[in-house]
């Protein structure tokens, strides 16, 4: 059996496009255990694949539970005990050669990496194998002696772009380079809204975590004003602002509706409503360029040969944009370096000037790169 794991929920739209991908490559049974199961159900997961939660178990204060786990982590710094209690409805359920893919693409970018070591080691302890899938993985990290045992652990690594494919395979062989799932994402093309125009869109995302890894939260919230600006009265371009994560404390519409308010009466802007993965990426796909913080947002768009400029945080945007065109420079702006509050304008300057040999470009190497993706589904049938 398969499992997927590690999966935030599909508010935000990324994990979604990677779930609703993954099936649609793999075709098998499959079970997703999630933490937000509700979403899911919401944009209607069930119909692919099997639903369950993975729910975190309470560990009742001032149990043996919780003093051996909070002793072990005190003593060790390891959660093993934590993990194996806190998820012990999805621990208890593996059986010996069940295979579980680690979908978080981007987990081993950030904090928290000791608690997904746990995680591997529970369910490799029972027996079954394990995969991160399409992932990421911040370079620094691997300098970390515990990161390293655990990645190198892995019965299967597929890595989304060169970057993370060059750190992980020196200490894991079984990584292959891919391209993410999602550029596999079908688009679903529903009716346009009132004030698109057709072909001269300019699609734009935003997101609170941007503005959380921006050096200067100001100077990033005035790059983007500053670049709805210029495309105002510079083109005659319309302007569509496209959430694509709708997380409590992690949406993107709390800064796309400011834009919208500061805007609105231009009648060139719009604010799109939230929608499922493949309806985005029809909206986006139709746009005459993107500029996005999200990563698959800006995957949906380079899927669709959308000239794409991306605000980036991460070695994923870099990466990506490197296996696209050889180089992340004028693909990607690093939001921790942006110092000019013209960054983004500046950028989407240089886009434009290059439209057409930007999406000569996408639409010569997509349907190979596209093909990539499923690499990952060969390599895990030999599992």
């Amino acid at each position: 059996m398969i499992y997927l794991y590690s999966h935030g929920g599909s508010g935000n739209h990324g994990c979604e496009a990677i779930v609703r991908s993954t099936c649609g490559m793999i075709q098998d049974t499959i079970t997703l255990y999630s933490n937000h199961i509700e979403q899911d159900q919401q944009y209607c997961l069930e119909q692919i694949c099997n639903l369950l939660p993975d729910e975190i178990h309470a560990i009742r204060r001032g149990s043996k539970e919780w003093f051996l786990s909070s002793l072990e982590t005190k003593l060790t710094k390891k959660y093993d005990l934590a993990v194996k209690y806190q998820h012990k409805a999805l621990i208890s359920q593996v059986q010996r050669g069940d295979i579980y893919l680690s979908i978080g693409g981007d987990n081993y970018c950030y904090e928290g990496t000791d608690i997904l070591a746990a995680m591997n080691k529970a369910l490799r302890a029972k027996g079954a194998k394990t995969v991160l899938w399409g992932c990421s993985v911040e370079p620094k990290l691997l300098e970390n002696p515990a990161v390293i045992k655990d990645l190198s652990c892995f019965d299967l690594i597929t890595a989304r772009e060169t970057i993370s494919y060059q750190a992980l395979k020196r200490i894991n062989p079984n990584t292959v380079l891919v391209s993410d799932p999602a550029f596999t994402l079908k688009r679903q093309d529903i009716p346009l809204p009132d004030g698109w125009q057709n072909g001269n869109m300019i699609g734009i995302n935003a997101s609170p975590l941007i503005l959380s890894s921006a050096g200067d939260k100001e100077i990033a919230l005035q790059s983007y004003r500053n670049l709805i600006r210029n495309i105002l009265e510079t083109t005659d371009c319309g302007i569509a602002l496209i959430p694509h994560v709708i997380w409590e404390k992690n949406d993107d519409r709390t800064i796309l509706k400011l834009f919208y308010d500061e805007y609105k009466d231009t009648g060139r802007i719009i604010l799109l409503k939230d929608h499922n993965c493949m309806e985005l990426k029809g909206y986006i796909a139709r746009c005459r360029m993107f500029i996005g913080a999200r990563t698959h947002a800006t995957i949906a768009a380079y899927s669709n040969c959308v000239p794409t400029l991306v605000l980036g945080y991460s070695v994923k945007s870099r990466g990506i944009a490197r296996d696209l065109f050889d180089t992340e420079n004028d693909y990607v702006i690093p939001v921790q370096r942006m110092t000019d509050a013209d960054a983004l304008a500046n950028g989407f300057q240089w886009i434009l000037n290059h439209e057409n040999e930007i999406r000569d470009h996408l639409n010569g190497i997509m349907p190979d790169y596209i093909q990539k993706a499923y690499i990952a589904r060969e390599k895990l049938e030999s599992l």
